[in-house]
């Protein structure tokens, strides 16, 4: 059996560089959670929420699936959410997907995976939703990056049409849902411009569909 004792070592050296720059950094962390952004990503390990976004511990509250998804009837997702508007009373939701997804990729070619075709399905569905936009594309990696911003805009649609998001912007709770893309080959966060929340007019933004 192969050895894990190099995680522990790595933990307790992570632990005292921090404890080094901030001896009450994890004594106050202990004592409450009460971050303003709850992200909604891919569970890629090459997408880092805290690392890629320049915070640190108890500053984002997680959630990561295969292709950041947000599914009406996955009461895990829901459950993050719900928890984060109405108990953490975050300020921003984001939802970030990234170029060169792998469940994006998988959606979109012809073979079975197994139980997670089930999941990959809504992907699917994306790409149907908005099919005339993928006629003229040739690249194969321009139509997978293509269909992950799309997914992403489609996301952020059913954040802000979940029961959750309606009855915070009805009691008028100012919390704010963004798509981002994030891209591994620099680094950088690309913004979908599809930021909703609750404005004066009372009208929630919510993205549409493309028809």
């Amino acid at each position: 059996m192969s050895s894990i004792d190099h995680l522990f070592e790595k933990n307790t050296q992570w632990a005292k560089d921090i404890t080094d720059k901030d001896p009450q950094f994890f004594e106050l962390l202990s004592q409450q959670q009460s971050p303003e952004y709850l992200w909604i990503g891919c569970s890629d390990s090459r997408v880092p929420a805290n690392e890629l976004l320049g915070m640190l511990p108890g500053e984002v509250f997680v959630h990561r699936n295969i292709a950041n998804q947000v599914i009406h009837t996955d009461l895990n997702c829901l459950s993050v959410i719900q928890y984060a508007v109405e108990i953490l009373k975050v300020r921003h939701i984001i939802v970030c997907g990234h170029y060169g997804c792998g469940g994006v990729r998988a959606a979109l070619d012809t073979k079975t995976y197994g139980l997670i075709d089930n999941w990959l399905r809504h992907i699917e569905d994306v790409y149907r939703f908005h099919r005339s936009k993928f006629d003229n594309i040739t690249d194969e990696e321009e139509k997978v990056n293509t269909l992950c911003e799309l997914n992403v805009i489609e996301q952020v649609a059913n954040v802000c049409s979940s029961t959750i998001l309606r009855n915070a912007w009805k009691k008028k709770q100012n919390t704010t849902v963004h798509g981002f893309v994030y891209n591994l080959k620099d680094g950088i966060l690309r913004d979908m411009k599809v930021s909703s929340g609750l404005n004066s007019e009372e009208n929630y933004n919510i993205p549409k569909r493309n028809k």
